[in-house]
């Protein structure tokens, strides 16, 4: 070491040998170890994949290949660890290079044929089986596929016959068989999916399509389809999420990223106006709702999702009349929706018209009689449809059912003085004022208390007897309001009646 300390050339000289000497001990024990190491490594990967730990025997094989690229058994059994993991697409590069490490491995070559044929490469599959039935020609695995092969390979030329004459339904047919031999061939499932299409059925489609994302590397078209499809049905949630996929694999790609511009705003829109209506801000969901509509015209669903909807908030706000015309225009566009049923019953009742809130909810529990909440609504809509024959009190005064206190006390006084008995004189137009003042009063009643109110709109008539515990006051006259009773006052009738 002293003399390493010199100066000069001799000292840099001593230097590199000394490093030298360094590499070449750690080297040697590199080396030294490898052996025993890659050994190691394989009966661990041996022992962890018989136990079903496949993610640490795959470790353990990725290191084994690393200490000796030169054994084709490692290649082989790593492939092994990827098949049962479910990776044939990683396993296929190991299962080639064993193969070109050793020519005549046919375990390798026959597993290779196999996934080949699964994937729909009938070429390269028949390669692998025919090298081994030269070699062992009774070799009956090799024989079985040899001939599934040649059958996959007659059916993918059935099937894309069948398509360009435009017998779909055939081609559908010829595909349920060759998708049965060749599971992972992306083409298969596509040329299926575009058929569905053709015919109608995007749920299917979207069913074949949804794997072909996984078997091609890079299937940004897939992903395009995923999302249209989805967009077209009106799942916008699922469709963002496929033309995010799109991007991830490649954010310049033109067609994804323009389809992702719309999907985005019109989520954005629809999910907006719907947390609108959970916070009770009906006439900013409407807004928002129209703003859909001229975001996305050309697709039938949000069109007619944005109708049945602001139909909902008119009712809520209790518009009746641009309730009910919104909501029998979402009723044409789509006449099985029991919502814009119900909502629209709503609205009848709002106006009342209580027949025609009766025909819709019939209408609705047709197509959905398990609905605890339709059944409520008709046999309220049914009551208030009975209710009305008798008397309706919002109707005696002239008011709609959604008129405050103050529009009904204002209707109230309006009438009592109109219909006084004292402002009439004979007998008949007496007995006529009589009724009609008792109309009016027992109506005011109902209607500015809170609870009695509540009952009547529920279908209820808390001033008739039948309705009411304890019954008694004969005729059903007990429980005037303003403390009289006219049909008790003789033949002049002097009412002293106070407003409130």
């Amino acid at each position: 070491m002293e003399s390493c300390r010199r100066s000069g050339v001799s000292g840099v000289l001593c230097s590199l040998s000394l490093l030298c000497v360094i590499l070449d001990l750690q080297l040697d024990g590199v080396l030294g170890a490898t052996h025993v190491e890659i050994e190691h490594h394989l009966e661990m990967g041996r022992k962890l994949l018989a136990a079903g730990q496949l993610a640490e025997a795959l470790s353990h094989y990725h290191s084994a290949v690393e200490g000796d690229s030169k054994n084709y058994l490692t290649y082989y059994k790593r492939a092994a660890v990827f098949l049962a993991m479910g990776k044939s697409k990683s396993a296929l590069p190991d299962l080639t290079r064993a193969i070109q490490l050793k020519p005549d491995f046919l375990a390798a070559r026959l597993q290779r044929g196999n996934i080949l044929l699964k994937q729909g490469n009938t070429q390269e599959a028949r390669e692998d089986f025919e090298a081994v039935l030269q070699r062992y020609p009774d070799h009956e695995e090799a024989q079985d596929q040899l001939m599934r092969a040649n059958e996959l390979e007659e059916l993918q030329e059935e099937a894309h016959a069948a398509y360009h004459q435009g017998d779909y339904s055939a081609t559908i047919s010829v595909l349920e068989r060759v998708i049965e031999i060749s599971p992972w061939d992306p083409e298969s499932r596509e040329l299926r999916a575009e058929c569905y299409i053709r015919m109608g059925d995007p749920q299917k489609a979207i069913q074949d399509l949804t794997p072909t994302t996984r078997l091609r590397n890079d299937n940004r078209a897939a992903f395009l389809k995923l999302s249209l499809l989805h967009y077209s049905l009106g799942e916008h949630h699922e469709s963002l999420n496929h033309i995010r996929e799109c991007l991830k694999l490649d954010q310049d790609d033109k067609e994804c990223f323009s389809h992702y511009k719309q999907v985005k705003k019109l989520s954005k829109q629809l999910d907006s106006a719907e947390e609108l209506i959970q916070e009770g801000r009906y006439q900013e969901a409407i807004d928002k709702y129209e703003s859909v509509m001229k975001t996305e015209f050309n697709v039938q669903h949000y069109t007619n999702l944005a109708k049945e909807r602001i139909c909902f908030c008119l009712v809520k706000i209790k518009l009746a009349l641009e309730a009910i015309d919104v909501c029998s225009e979402a009723h044409q566009r789509d006449p099985r929706n029991t919502n814009v049923l119900r909502d629209r019953a709503e609205a009848y009742i709002l106006n009342q018209e209580y027949e025609k809130a009766v025909e819709d909810y019939h209408e609705a529990k047709e197509f959905d009689s398990e609905s605890n909440e339709i059944r409520e609504g008709l046999d309220r809509a049914q009551r208030l449809l009975k209710l009305s024959r008798k008397r309706d009190y919002y109707k005696i005064l002239g008011v709609g059912r959604n008129a405050n206190k103050q529009e009904i006390i204002k209707a109230y006084r309006k009438l009592a003085q109109q219909w006084h008995p004292d402002n009439f004189q004979s007998e008949a137009e007496k007995k006529e004022a009589e009724k009609k003042f008792i109309d009016i009063a027992s109506a005011k009643e109902v209607l500015t208390d809170p609870e009695m109110r509540q009952k009547f709109d529920a279908g209820e008539d808390p001033l008739d007897p039948e309705n009411q515990q304890g019954g008694g006051g004969g005729q059903g006259r007990q429980g005037w309001p303003f403390h009289f009773n006219p049909f008790e006052s003789g033949g002049n009738f002097h009412f002293k009646f106070q407003y409130n």
